[in-house]
């Protein structure tokens, strides 16, 4: 996504002229592992070919992504980065992440091929 469209909540126009615009954004609270469905997926699409392990779909602060980021990277002992509401590692480390956050009481599912 551009930088010009990165604020925008994607409403137009509306005729309701009772209309409330509320913006919902995942950085405000917390869900519990056990209610967190995250996806931990392979990707190597413009990056040169080599692989990055992403996790997707955490809700939270930024913060606490950030804390899971550097704790998986830890564990699998690799660098990586966390942006976009993503973690990124670098290697194909699907299996070892997947245990590591179902024993944290996460709910992982394997996408991608």
């Amino acid at each position: 996504m551009s930088n010009k469209n990165k604020n925008k909540d994607g409403i137009v126009y509306s005729t309701n002229p009772s209309f409330q615009n509320e913006i919902i954004t995942s950085s405000g609270s917390l869900l519990p592992p056990k209610q967190q469905q995250l996806r931990v997926l392979l990707d190597k699409k413009q990056r040169a070919g080599k692989k990055v392990t992403l996790v997707t779909g955490f809700v939270g602060p930024e913060k606490d992504l950030e804390v899971l980021g550097k704790l998986l990277k830890t564990k699998c002992g690799v660098g990586g980065t966390v942006k976009d509401g993503e973690i990124m590692l670098q290697g194909d480390f699907r299996e070892k992440i997947i245990q590591i956050l179902s024993s944290m009481e996460y709910k992982v599912k394997q996408a991608g091929g």
